[in-house]
């Protein structure tokens, strides 16, 4: 019979700690909802300590779930733990994962404390984190450069204390896959009780190993693997969860594991955390990115044709991945949305899919052919339902190569309507700039993308603005087949966001370039270090 992996995601703590991923507490949640859904067993939810608006996060998402673990961060220091405790208690499985770094370069420099030091606080607050919870994590933050007689003595110790999951980190992605394999072995065979706990694997990506070295540690004999959504995380990120998955899932003659991961919900998990995040998936990114299944050399679209398994080995549908087909267009009505909307995995409240069908109707007025793309940006577009304080009306924008962009814009407030007219740089920015003083609230412009979603002439383009008040960022998403259009209901929904008063936690989060509406000066600003308190795996 295959043996359980247990899949840790951190998605929430580490991943949202690397600059652009930072997320708001609604946000947190839509993603902690969809993590639950694609089956991980574990979400690390936050580090309790590290602030009030964390604790908060970590505690709201421990609410929000069912059938899932749900773990806070803590360093080796009680106050750490009591608030971790606090954070997860209401969860109906929590976790209190404690940590202290173990190898001698950490201990000297940022510890400064021995070795026999380190082992005792390990000790004691291990057995203190058990005094709450019966699931506890210990880490040896920079495992792989901790010393093989000190680890075995640590991991002895914080097991004797109540430990039921041991993590071995890679901390700065260091290790080679034979330095992993070597290290599990280690453990393995000299730890007496190790029995009594599951070894777990975090590995960091500095040298593009970490998913190798995680597979190589499961290889070994670790049951647990800790991972992000698309390998989001400090510096050059962590281990890919969809990466592990497929890697186990597609060789089982290598890995007889038995996982609750429901795969065809993979493409779904990293698009939410790419449109939640604004930050695009990389075309070429193994699993979820938009070439990962495309053909366009001859021979393989040939080899393709004869037999798929010549050139992919699994199929798009296995993660996830819907196939273009034009079947809706402006005859079809809501009963049929519906079911395309079933048939892709999403399930609607009435209310949502009338306000989508609404949409999906303007959307067909523009385009002749609706793909299952534009279906998933409209879908994705809705999700986040702000507070409409401002509507769209209409707008008109004059632009050229020798002249200065002029926009009028007229948005809705309850039932008045009221205009603006300003003049920019280009056409957006005109336009942003009517919209703010129209509303009279002065924003900066912190971030803006713009891509389309589907090929041809009338594509669907997908809008994707941060703004400021200068205390915090408010993200927002609009998508027309018209780009100003697009770019306009985007900064609305940041806009509205910002009026109805949801404080986004990115402020602090990420380095961004600002832009000022009022001069046409483009300035370089970096937002505050993280504390000190956020140095962990």
């Amino acid at each position: 019979m295959a043996e359980r992996l247990y899949i840790f995601d951190t998605t929430l703590r580490d991943g949202e700690q690397a600059p652009g991923y930072s997320m708001n507490l609604e946000e947190k949640i839509r993603i902690a909802k969809q993590l639950e859904a694609l089956g991980v067993d574990i979400i690390e939810a936050g580090f309790a300590i590290s602030s009030p608006g964390d604790a908060e996060s970590v505690e709201t998402i421990a609410r929000s779930v069912n059938d899932v673990t749900v773990a806070s961060l803590a360093r080796c220091v009680k106050k750490d733990i009591d608030a971790a405790w606090n954070a997860v208690k209401v969860a109906n499985r929590p976790r209190i994962h404690v940590f202290l770094a173990t190898s001698d370069l950490h201990l000297e420099y940022k510890l400064r404390m021995s070795r026999e030091e380190a082992l005792e606080r390990v000790k004691e607050n291990v057995a203190y984190a058990r005094s709450f919870c019966p699931d506890i994590e210990f880490s040896l933050e920079d495992a792989t450069r901790t010393d093989h007689d000190y680890m075995c003595r640590v991991v002895e110790a914080a097991i004797n204390a109540g430990a039921t999951t041991i993590n071995l980190p890679d901390t700065v992605g260091y290790a080679s896959p034979d330095d992993i394999r070597n290290m599990v072995d280690n453990v393995i065979n000299r730890v007496p009780n190790i029995d009594k706990a599951i070894i777990s694997m975090h590995c960091h990506d500095d040298l593009g190993l970490g998913v190798a070295n995680t597979l190589s540690g499961v290889r070994a004999g670790a049951r647990q693997v800790e991972c992000t959504l698309c390998g989001i995380g400090e510096r050059a990120g962590n281990a890919a969860l969809e990466e592990i998955v497929m890697a186990i899932k597609t060789r089982p003659d290598l890995y007889d594991l038995e996982m609750n991961i429901k795969t065809e919900e993979l493409y779904r998990s990293a698009r939410l955390l790419s449109s939640t995040t604004g930050v695009k998936i990389f075309p070429s990114k193994a699993i979820v990115g938009d070439n990962a299944f495309a053909h366009e050399s001859g021979i393989h679209q040939h080899g393709m044709m004869a037999n798929s398994l010549t050139y992919e080995i699994m199929t798009p549908e296995s993660v996830g991945v819907v196939k273009t087909n034009y079947v809706l267009g402006k005859h079809s009505g809501q009963h049929a949305l519906r079911r395309k909307l079933e048939e892709m995995g999403y399930v609607l409240p009435d209310e949502e899919v009338a306000n989508l069908f609404s949409e999906f109707k303007k959307l067909c007025d523009r385009k002749k052919n609706i793909t299952d793309r534009d279906i998933i940006a409209l879908v994705e577009s809705t999700e986040q339902p702000e507070k409409k304080i401002w509507s769209l009306v209409s707008y008109v924008v004059n632009s050229g190569n020798k002249m200065t962009s002029t926009a009028c814009i007229s948005l809705k407030k309850g039932d008045k309507v009221y205009e603006g007219i300003a003049a920019g740089t280009g056409p957006v920015y005109a336009s942003l700039r009517a919209v703010e003083k129209i509303i009279h609230h002065p924003f900066s412009l912190e971030d803006y993308q713009l891509s389309a979603v589907t090929e041809h002439r009338d594509a669907l383009g997908e809008a994707l603005v941060k703004i400021s008040d200068g205390e915090h960022t408010y993200r927002g998403r609009g998508v027309s087949t018209d780009v100003i259009e697009a770019s306009i209901l985007a900064c609305l929904s940041a806009v509205n966001r910002m009026l109805e008063g949801e404080v986004s936690s990115i402020t602090g989060g990420d380095s961004a370039i600002k832009m000022s509406f009022d001069n046409d000066m483009l300035v370089g600003h970096t937002d505050k270090e993280a504390a000190d308190a956020n140095d962990n795996d």
